[in-house]
């Protein structure tokens, strides 16, 4: 039995709420039933049209702002191609019956992006909520109605500003804890052995979704070292401790067993009763200098990067797995190698570096690879500050970063 074919169209103009498309420009691409007739237009005095100049504020009031507000949330939504929905407005409507006269309107408009493949918006959804007639119910006169619902927003976006005001304080020392957690449980930066590495933690700006990133060097037996990021799901103090219990166990078994897969494999099996660590992805490489041989397992995690002495960037890609927790039933997790040179370059990061929103994966990764590739032979430490500046937006980003770089 096949599944019967959807007109989107007819479903779009059968929708019971208001609904409008608007492009790029602000001209109406389409409206619905719903809309045009509370708005009482027809299509072809809408479509096509732009929207300020079917629906423009009243001239008489110099006090009217709705057409002045929904521009400004509208040209939010292009700017950064995310939902954006506005207070109540005022928006009073010419009246086609009578010119000249205006209807005093009060609508709660949401403005929503629709993005094309390259992650631009294309489309505005512009989806009107009609609330006059409930302000009409509340029997409160007509000329005093204005000032009765502003006095009644102004009270609650005063209790809403209170809210978010004891919200933001909390959060705040939640995120101050989280952050002296976090660098208590992470090793403390420098090379490893005589080998000169570099490693970088920058929490995400202005919000709470910091210290669930992580990194790890353990020095093995013989010329070799277990080098490890991992990123763990949630945010604050709770994927702090989450944190801290799997970087810790993986460095023990690091230490034991016979290869990053194998460790990986016991972290697993460890994360199923640590509450919070579903889903963590990390990955692990073995460095061996006597064998000049990088082994390397990934629990759905980003591919490292070596960074080849003659400018050539390669991502590990040969052994990837689902996160930890992911599979219902324990089953071995793969393990690659590959040989480097004297003077390669081992980077080892989470997805805060590269991953940016509306923008495919492939895309950041080209980004970190250039980045490489033009501090080739800096120190680490110089190249782990450039790759930093370089890749991370100047006022941050909103996810953690973690970066380890060895020099091979």
């Amino acid at each position: 039995m096949t599944d019967p074919e959807i007109d989107y169209g007819a479903v779009f103009k059968s929708l019971p709420g208001m609904v409008a498309l608007l492009t790029p420009d602000l001209v109406y691409a389409d409206a619905n039933e719903a809309y045009l007739h509370a708005a009482g237009r027809t299509r072809e005095q809408v479509v096509g049209r732009c929207l300020f100049d079917v629906f423009p504020d009243n001239p008489s009031d110099s006090g009217a702002s709705g057409a002045r507000n929904l521009l400004v949330s509208l040209q939010r939504v292009l700017a950064t191609a995310e939902r954006d929905g506005m207070a109540l407005q005022r928006y009073d409507v010419q009246s086609l019956q009578r010119p000249g006269e205006w209807e005093e309107r009060y609508w709660s408009p949401v403005n929503a992006p629709v993005l094309g493949p390259d992650g631009r918006v294309v489309l505005i959804v512009h989806r009107v909520e009609e609330v006059t007639e409930l302000i009409s119910a509340r029997g409160v006169p007509e000329g005093s109605r204005p000032r009765v619902l502003e006095a009644e927003l102004y009270s609650r976006a005063r209790e809403l500003q209170e809210v978010n005001e004891r919200l933001r304080q909390a959060h705040s020392r939640e995120r101050e804890v989280a952050l002296v957690l976090q660098a208590a449980m992470l090793p403390a930066p420098g090379d490893i052995g005589h080998h000169r590495a570099a490693v970088r933690y920058r929490p995400a700006v202005g919000a709470l979704n910091i210290c669930g990133d992580w990194y790890d060097l353990v020095d093995l037996p013989g010329d070799r070292i277990a080098v490890a990021v991992g990123d763990v799901v949630g945010h604050g103090l709770h994927a702090a401790g989450v944190m801290g219990q799997l970087r810790s166990a993986l460095s023990a078994a690091s230490l034991v067993a016979d290869g990053p897969a194998q460790a990986l494999e016991a972290l697993g099996l460890y994360a199923r009763s640590v509450s919070g660590a579903e889903n963590t992805t990390a990955v692990e490489t073995y460095i061996d200098w006597d064998t000049c041989t990088l082994t390397y397992s990934s629990a759905g995690h980003l591919p490292p990067a070596l960074l080849r002495a003659q400018g050539d960037v390669e991502f590990l890609d040969g052994a990837t797995d689902p996160p930890l927790g992911a599979r219902p039933e324990h089953v071995p997790r793969p393990q690659a190698a590959t040989g480097f040179a004297e003077g390669d370059t081992l980077v080892l990061y989470t997805d805060g570096l590269i991953e940016r929103r509306a923008e495919d994966i492939d895309a950041g990764l080209a980004r970190l690879a250039n980045a490489l590739t033009r501090h080739q032979g800096a120190h680490p430490e110089a190249q782990a500050d450039a790759i930093l500046l370089d890749l991370l937006p100047p006022g941050g980003t909103t996810d953690d970063t973690a970066l380890v770089i060895v020099r091979l």
